[in-house]
């Protein structure tokens, strides 16, 4: 009988990164903004795929910013489809998305590989197993509107998202000043709270 490995699944900031050289990372989506320079902390890494895309964190178009685009979306579902692809029988993988803070590009991208992985499953126990990867889990709305039209979810993606922001808001208090400050009220706008 063939033995199945399930990937470990990390999701962290830049200032993670070298705390997780030794984890034996098998995969690395990186998200960082386009001016970025290039993460020294790789180097520190054994051997990995990694696939880097670069926009910013933001949900309205700004001047000189990159927003998210379907594209972005696009190429994290090929990254998934690459990471299946590649995982070995014999082995197990483990797969690290992170962004600049590990919170709202990185988040929505580990939640798109997680429906991508797993289209039955409904997308509030998605989200219930993403906080337990990232429980300050805020994803990127646009990110994870596109999911849900590319991965066909009708939906469901979003309208789960709207009860996490409003899990996030009413346990963590303190995004309700980030996201306003960031100028994101239209996700806290989206928030439904029971």
């Amino acid at each position: 009988m063939d033995v199945v490995f399930t990937p470990e699944l990390t999701v962290c900031g830049i200032d993670e990164l070298p705390g997780h050289g030794t984890r034996n990372v098998t995969h690395v989506l990186s998200i960082i903004d386009p001016d970025y320079p290039e993460l020294e902390a790789f180097l520190a890494y054994g051997t990995h795929h990694r696939t880097t895309l670069r926009f910013h964190d933001i949900i309205a178009a700004a001047p000189e910013r990159v927003m998210p685009h379907p594209d972005h979306t696009q190429e994290i579902l090929r990254f998934g489809t690459d990471f299946h692809a590649r995982q070995d029988a014999k082995g197990p993988s483990h797969l690290l998305v992170h962004c600049h803070m590990g919170v709202s590009r990185s988040t929505a991208a580990m939640l798109t590989l997680m429906a991508q992985a797993n289209p039955d499953e409904p997308a509030e126990s998605l989200f219930a197993r993403l906080v337990a990867i990232r429980p300050q889990a805020w994803p990127n709305s646009q990110m994870v509107g596109f999911a849900d039209e590319q991965l066909s979810r009708k939906g469901d993606l979003t309208a789960a998202l709207r009860r996490h922001y409003g899990r996030q808001i009413k346990s963590r208090p303190q995004f309700t000043e980030w996201m306003t400050t960031l100028g994101r009220d239209a996700e806290l706008k989206m928030a439904i709270l029971d």
